[in-house]
């Protein structure tokens, strides 16, 4: 079998705030997505809410391609909402925003969703990172996606920033993954024999119209319905832009680690749903402070091991990537925390100094906007 190319490519969702209020908008400004997409064609275009705007790289060689075109995505959008006094976050929820006072984007495709879905839709006042890397083949993309189940909660726990909704602190890291978790056909991948298993299943579902295609299956980790990649799909987006360039570059490294395995006649054990959903939770709920289970010995190992332990197992693959700094920025994002646990402290610090509950809201989201736009140049 060939090997994959594993190419790599990311999508990111922001929010747009107003400067003066802080407040998501409620509408697009007119004109706004016409200069976006003069600017940058096809690597940007709106999102379910018109507050929400998402940009895609393009398929990228290397880690250093996909930082690069971050920042300069994240530069482009921010440069242009500026004239319209607003600014860029890039978080999976806003700290007090209401779905109700919020607009949906009228486009055919986000109209039926929201006639399909009605409430649930309307409650997608959220926002996510995807990472594709590129498997080729499809029968390994079957396998690799089997197998790689297992990380996903390793990877939101990493990814958190979305403690917060309609004004409360909800107490999870990741509240997104709530509100995602109302939608249909999400949550954990199936496991496939084959490819044509798959696409079996794929056709039920689209022969009894029910979906019209494969783009319509969300769950956390897909054979992606457009490119031949494995999606990536659990992670909150992320503030920091070198949090993002880190995970992505572990993911990648992640896949080429178990291709690696499987050319050894080796390969990663399958672990049943059940578990990995426990992990999964665990990470919703306590993000990188969290202890996940490690199903073979059967108990709680704090988050600090398990990312030792997936690093070492990824050396050699990050060695080839040569993206060894990317991928060891990860203890980084534990030590001084997520962006959701950094948000948290910065609520719980005004409120101790004595601020109101708006006032301390309002702190997380200047921070929100000068972390994001802290490395852009």
């Amino acid at each position: 079998m060939q090997a994959p190319s594993f190419t790599i490519g990311v999508e990111e969702e922001y929010l747009m705030v107003s400067r003066a209020t802080r407040n998501l908008i409620r509408r697009a400004p007119e004109g706004l997505m016409a200069d976006l997409s003069a600017e940058l064609g096809q690597q940007v275009s709106p999102e379910f809410l018109q507050c929400q705007v998402e940009v895609g790289t393009t398929v990228c060689r290397n880690i250093e391609q996909v930082r690069t075109q971050l920042q300069s995505l994240r530069q482009a959008i921010a440069n242009r909402i500026d004239p319209y006094g607003l600014e860029l976050v890039a978080a999976s929820t806003h700290p007090w925003a209401r779905p109700e006072e919020l607009e949906h984007t009228p486009k055919t495709r986000y109209d039926d969703l929201e006639e399909d879905l009605q409430q649930v839709a309307r409650r997608l006042m959220i926002c996510g990172m995807h990472v594709h890397v590129g498997v080729e083949n499809d029968e390994l993309r079957m396998d690799l996606l089997d197998q790689a189940a297992y990380i996903i909660p390793h990877f939101l726990a990493l990814s958190g920033s979305s403690p917060f909704w309609e004004g409360q602190d909800t107490g999870l890291q990741s509240y997104r993954i709530a509100v995602w978790d109302e939608m249909p056909r999400t949550g954990l991948p199936e496991s496939f024999e084959s490819y044509a298993e798959y696409t079996r299943h794929v056709e039920v579902l689209t022969g009894a119209g029910i979906i019209e295609d494969a783009s319509k299956i969300w769950w956390d980790l897909r054979p992606s319905a457009r490119f031949p990649t494995l999606e990536l799909r659990i992670t909150d987006v992320c503030t920091s832009l070198e949090d993002a360039v880190c995970l992505a570059a572990l993911f990648r490294c992640w896949l080429r680690m178990l291709y690696r395995l499987r050319s050894q006649n080796q390969r990663w054990r399958r672990y049943v749903r059940m578990l990995i959903a426990e992990n999964r939770w665990r990470a919703q709920r306590y993000g990188c402070a969290a202890e996940l289970l490690d199903f073979g010995r059967g108990v709680l190992v704090p988050y600090a091991e398990l990312l030792e332990e997936i690093l070492e197992l990824v050396a050699e693959d990050a060695a080839f990537f040569e993206c060894e700094d990317e991928v060891a920025h990860a203890r980084v994002i534990l030590s001084r925390g997520t962006s959701a646990q950094r948000q948290l402290n910065i609520f719980h610090r005004e409120r101790s100094a004595g601020a109101s509950q708006e006032a301390a809201l309002a702190a997380v989201v200047d921070w929100l906007v000068g972390e994001t736009s802290r490395t852009l140049t």
